[in-house]
């Protein structure tokens, strides 16, 4: 295939090349919702990890990416199904603290609002997820991937009349089934059912409305911390705290409290955009991640991924995007960044893949982000992941010509790739914003170098530690606006 269209023929005249690099300050991101700020229950603050919850962190990919000069710690890491944390014990802890620790989370973390735009535009209340009939969205059940049945161990404790049980989200659909069993690197219902209890009470209530939820002595969030303590271990007392949240969430669901909540929000938090895309993570990709592996060396189809804190920085704070514009990611993977994009901005998503097994793993993602944003009672923006290759795919070159910004993380990508790419971008509306890892315009005397440097204004950053799945260190990126 010809790496010039008829367009990149016409030589352009040789420009000098203007690189901006610019510093990225690094800063906590603290979430938005319907509340003003309260002492939150959350044990854990956003951080530049995979997961706000460090009981997930999924399977880093085993990738041939070169690592540049400047990332100092090169590693060439497997993503691991489930969290930051080591996963060598259950998800319970000594319960010995004194009721009145200045250091506990609860009393000591404040909620901050973000300083973000509002889109005024952005609905989030799931249409269907509020229906006077129960709706069964068909989620893959925690329980379908850590049970008994599949050979995890019940929790200590634990009888096994007591090991299952449901978990209901804000909305009118059907229960969660989880089991109280624990194994190293599969779901941890403990830590997932507390995690859900905090982002309920944080995203969708208010704060008088959460004192029931998360307040540090007598929350359903708190009996169940202290039934399931190495202190205690009373199973009885934390499915009955279990019960009671379900039934008083059910109650605000059905008096339309849940709903009303939704309706005053225009974005979702990003820590519980990282929580859903990781819920759907561990349920379809996580348990078959291997198949990620197989790629052929020295070819432009290798696996990597930009992880959530890394995407909300581009999207949300850096290109600004709203619901009314197009994402498109060349080389989407396993659709992580489609389906964030799609949840985070609300925004028209496109992803085109060409690698067999990453489509098939990407399918499964975009059919259980459907049903799990219906669980949550949020509505997403459209998904649309094309297979193929990117070059020649017919919906994506159409839909160039529409985007608002484009993701391609061309690390890895060859020279010949990385120049098609540049003659693509001629077809590219004024102002759109292309991220990439690796700068289209370089010191290279080429016919291609003068279009890229003719068509594209650059600017240069640093990403933090961890926020790419195949190495530690930091790393440069690049964002180019079309001219």
């Amino acid at each position: 295939m010809g790496i010039f269209n008829q367009k990149s023929r016409l030589k352009a005249a040789p420009q000098e090349i203007r690189v901006e690099k610019v510093v990225v300050p690094s800063k906590p991101r603290p979430s938005l919702t319907v509340n003003p700020p309260r002492a939150s229950s959350s044990q854990y603050s956003a951080s530049p990890r995979l997961s706000p919850n460090p009981r997930l962190s999924r399977h880093k990919s085993a990738s041939p990416y070169p690592s540049s000069s400047d990332e100092k710690r090169p590693v060439v890491r497997k993503r691991k199904a489930v969290a930051s944390t080591p996963r060598d014990s259950p998800a319970f802890g000594n319960d010995s603290e004194s009721e009145d620790d200045d250091s506990d989370p609860f009393r000591k973390r404040m909620r901050r609002s973000e300083s973000r735009s509002v889109d005024l535009n952005r609905k989030l209340r799931h249409k269907k997820a509020f229906s006077d009939e129960i709706r069964d969205p068909r989620i893959i059940h925690a329980a379908d991937i850590a049970s008994v049945a599949t050979k995890c161990p019940p929790i200590p404790g634990a009888k096994p009349e007591e090991v299952p049980i449901e978990l209901q989200y804000p909305s009118r659909c059907k229960r969660e089934r989880y089991e109280l069993v624990w194994q190293k690197d599969k779901i941890d219902a403990v830590k997932d059912i507390l995690s859900v209890v905090e982002h309920v009470a944080e995203t969708y209530l208010t704060d008088e409305e959460a004192k029931p939820f998360i307040d540090h002595n007598a929350s359903f969030r708190r009996q169940m911390e202290r039934a399931i303590s190495e202190k205690y271990r009373d199973v009885p007392v934390f499915r009955a705290a279990l019960q009671n949240y379900n039934d008083k969430l059910l109650e605000l669901v059905e008096n339309g409290t849940i709903a009303k909540n939704i309706d005053q929000l225009h974005h979702i938090p990003p820590s519980l955009v990282s929580f859903i895309l990781t819920q759907v993570y561990d349920r379809t990709v996580a348990p078959k991640v291997e198949m990620l592996t197989k790629y052929e060396m020295g070819s432009d189809n290798v696996y990597g991924e930009l992880l959530h804190p890394f995407i909300t920085k581009l999207l949300v704070e850096q290109t600004k995007m709203t619901s009314d514009q197009v994402f498109i990611d060349l080389g989407s993977g396993v659709g992580n960044v489609v389906l964030q994009a799609a949840l985070e901005i609300g925004c028209r998503s496109y992803g085109c893949e060409m690698m067999e097994n990453a489509c098939n793993l990407a399918e499964a993602q975009e059919k259980e982000f459907r049903a799990r944003c219906h669980l949550w009672g949020v509505a997403h923006g459209r998904v649309h992941l094309e297979r193929g290759d990117f070059r020649t795919n017919a919906k994506i070159l159409e839909k160039l010509k529409e985007a608002d910004v484009i993701l391609v993380n061309n690390k890895a990508f060859t020279s010949t790739l990385n120049d098609a790419l540049v003659n693509m971008f001629l077809d590219l509306k004024k102002g759109c914003k292309i991220i990439s890892l690796k700068s289209f315009v370089h010191e290279n005397k080429t016919a291609i170098n003068d279009v890229a440097n003719s068509i594209l204004d650059v600017q240069h950053y640093r990403y933090h530690e961890n926020w790419v799945s195949w190495a530690a260190a930091e790393g440069d990126y690049y964002i180019s606006t079309r001219k």
